[in-house]
């Protein structure tokens, strides 16, 4: 490792070093002391609760949900009777509205419970506040039947209907904003409804600049390609807002991602880690270490991406996917496990090692897709084709069974995951027709959907894998085509960028 990289795991990567402090700090039994912006939400609470519930709503609006849980009880607790604390619990519960995958049914159990408490004691409330309670039950709703799209898309109805109603609740408006950008379907290309949302946050943003939902918001809004530079301002702001929340110090790097400014990615997420691994947030050190991964392998840095990899046993040892910390579900820490060694090996060619990385067994079986995926792929390209066959084979059984259990988004992600490990075993197989039919699919439906939030960028874009196989076939003018249009939806991916060089210098 070179002085910097050194430097860099010193102060970052040391994970023992931070486990005695994150330990000691991973369950207070209060909201967090330090700065988390500013929030004014009017209730018929009890006025000296105000501060608190503002504080409590405060951490709301940065995901800090296992924070903002105890805000609310401790509102509750000099309060029995605030049935507004009831619906920021049931809220917090829901977790990350962006999260792509169907809550336990734990979580909505316990959510429900919530709701129900709520429910209880609005009977006295105000009409305002028992209409946020609606709202919030709409996403718990008969959820034993109903499936987890129509829940949102309902909370969004009640949420428009709660606008309607009080056209001067600046809150109702911002809840309301982030629930369009949470239903908008995938597949919508129009961005409608994130361009809805953001001409709601906007105009509230220049009036609240201190307010940490709106500039969040406007992250997740934006988190497209087509969009992206509306968020600079935000991302540029979110972080001194909420210097606190580690997933307000995280946020900007999606934007910056989108964009490809790596290196204020990767300084976006050395910040959120130190955070997160001070107050026990594991989920959302392990969801920024695969940002700062995919950052560091963009620029080259391989070294500092070592450190990173090289740090995961530790942090996987205090991994506890069922706490509710911050904005990263448990999910999202089995993702980060199972993404950066797969991003480790594919990004830099490494077939051998691709083809050796062992699945590990989750109630997110998208994560072992991954891992399947980078094997099929490194096993291919190595010759091992008996292991790129079972691979391809647990690729298929994967994408079936999380079709049968309603998951549609992650389904069709590793469908495309299949689809280019088959093409890549077509290829080594020399069947070229199929190899290029396969491919050229997976990138047709890549291109039609969007990423997650819980990831940097694929781990290895189809169109840009489709520029590869053309170089392999000897198409280097077709091949350019596909790694330029890369590079219009990944801007600055570095196997993109190098091989458009070598291409153009030809």
């Amino acid at each position: 490792m070179t002085r910097v990289s050194v430097a860099t795991a010193a102060v970052l990567f040391t994970f023992p070093a931070f486990a005695t402090s994150a330990q000691e700090h991973a369950h207070p039994q209060g909201p967090p002391t330090g700065e988390f912006g500013t929030v004014h939400f009017a209730t018929s609470c009890s006025s000296k609760v105000a501060p608190q519930f503002d504080r409590a709503v405060a951490l709301l609006h940065s995901f800090e949900f296992g924070a903002s849980i105890r805000a609310f009880n401790d509102v509750l607790a000099a309060d029995s009777t605030c049935a507004m604390a009831h619906w920021g619990i049931a809220l917090s519960r829901w977790s990350n509205p962006m999260a792509a995958g169907n809550r336990s049914v734990a979580q909505l159990q316990q959510g429900r419970q919530s709701v129900d408490a709520a429910m209880r004691l609005a009977v006295r409330a105000p009409g305002r506040e028992r209409s946020y309670i609606h709202a919030v039950s709409m996403l718990y709703d008969d959820f034993e039947h109903k499936d987890q799209r129509t829940r949102i898309v309902a909370y969004e109805r009640a949420m428009n209907d709660l606008v309607m109603q009080q056209p001067a609740d600046t809150e109702a408006l911002i809840f309301y904003a982030i629930s369009l950008t949470a239903s908008a379907p995938p597949t919508d290309k129009t961005y409608a409804n994130q361009l809805k949302a953001g001409s709601i946050l906007e105009p509230l943003w220049a009036k609240q600049p201190n307010h940490p939902g709106l500039a969040h918001y406007i992250i997740h809004t934006y988190d497209y390609p087509a969009l992206a530079d509306k968020a600079r301002a935000a991302a540029e702001r979110y972080a001194s807002i909420a210097p606190s929340a580690a997933h307000a110090q995280h946020m900007p790097s999606h934007t910056f991602t989108r964009v490809g400014m790596w290196e204020e990615s990767v300084n976006a997420n050395k910040r959120s880690m130190k955070v997160a691994l001070s107050t026990g947030s594991i989920a959302e050190a392990l969801h920024a270490s695969d940002y700062a991964m995919y950052a560091y392998l963009q620029m080259g840095r391989e070294s500092d991406a070592k450190a990173i990899l090289d740090g995961l046993p530790a942090l996987a040892a205090r991994f506890d996917q069922n706490a509710i910390t911050g904005a990263a579900p448990g999910s999202a820490g089995v993702f980060a496990l199972a993404a950066i060694p797969a991003r480790w090996a594919l990004e830099r060619s490494a077939w051998a090692e691709a083809a050796a990385l062992e699945p590990k067994a989750s109630a997110y079986p998208y994560t072992e897709a991954m891992t399947y995926f980078a094997r099929a792929l490194g096993a291919s390209h190595t010759g091992d084709l008996a292991r790129a066959k079972a691979a391809i084979d647990s690729l298929a059984s994967i994408q079936q069974r999380l079709s049968a259990k309603g998951e549609a988004y992650w389904s069709e992600q590793v469908a495309i995951e299949h689809l280019t490990a088959q093409a890549w075993l077509d290829l080594a197989e020399h069947r070229e027709n199929d190899a290029q039919t396969h491919m050229r699919e997976a990138v047709v439906r890549e291109d039609a959907t969007e990423k997650s939030a819980v990831t940097p960028g694929p781990l290895a874009p189809a169109r840009e894998l489709l520029g590869d196989m053309l170089m392999e076939l000897k198409r280097p003018t077709e091949a350019s085509v596909e790694y330029r249009a890369t590079l219009q939806k990944e801007p600055n991916r570095r196997h993109a960028l190098r091989a458009v060089a070598s291409l153009t210098s030809r």
